[in-house]
């Protein structure tokens, strides 16, 4: 029988997942349009291909959380490692599901379908595409007001499909 996880540990999960909204803002702010700007370009472009340098992105993020996940399986004293690396596993695979599968399309499990919650953070996405500036969050994108309104004038849509 496996026993049930402690309630640290649900704590941890949850902590990691929501932590990782600004962790992620601040990634995408200073290092995907800083010095990783060089992949991260890709996805401010329209897509030649099914995949862009910017996938390169959530691949070493995961390799860094299974690091952890190795670490915390395997060494004493990093036990709090797992439920950390799953509550960021759970971020990542909503911030996917929001981002590229719902918002940009990349697989067809949405079709034409709308949600009204996910539309709002498309719209906010838009905006940064439109701009390539805030917001860098995802989940709980903070649009500043006069890109809110300036981006309210425009028709042009980055995020339509060419």
């Amino acid at each position: 029988m496996t026993p049930m996880p402690s309630v640290g540990s649900i704590v941890l999960v949850v902590v990691a997942f929501i932590v990782m909204e600004p962790v992620t803002a601040a990634t995408h702010r200073w290092v995907m349009h800083g010095i990783g700007e060089f992949l991260h370009r890709s996805h401010h472009r329209t897509r030649a291909s099914r995949f862009e340098a910017n996938d390169w992105y959530p691949v070493i993020f995961a390799a860094v959380v299974n690091l952890g996940f190795l670490a915390g399986f395997n060494w004493n004293g990093f036990a709090s490692l797992v439920p950390v690396g799953i509550g960021i596993t759970a971020y990542g695979a909503a911030y996917a599901l929001v981002h590229d599968v719902y918002i940009h399309r990349r697989v067809g499990w949405f079709g034409d379908h709308k949600i009204a919650a996910f539309d709002q953070l498309a719209d906010a996405h838009r905006i940064h595409h439109l701009y390539n500036s805030a917001p860098y969050g995802m989940l709980l994108p903070v649009v500043p007001a006069q890109l809110r309104d300036r981006a309210s004038r425009t028709q042009r849509n980055p995020l339509a499909k060419v």
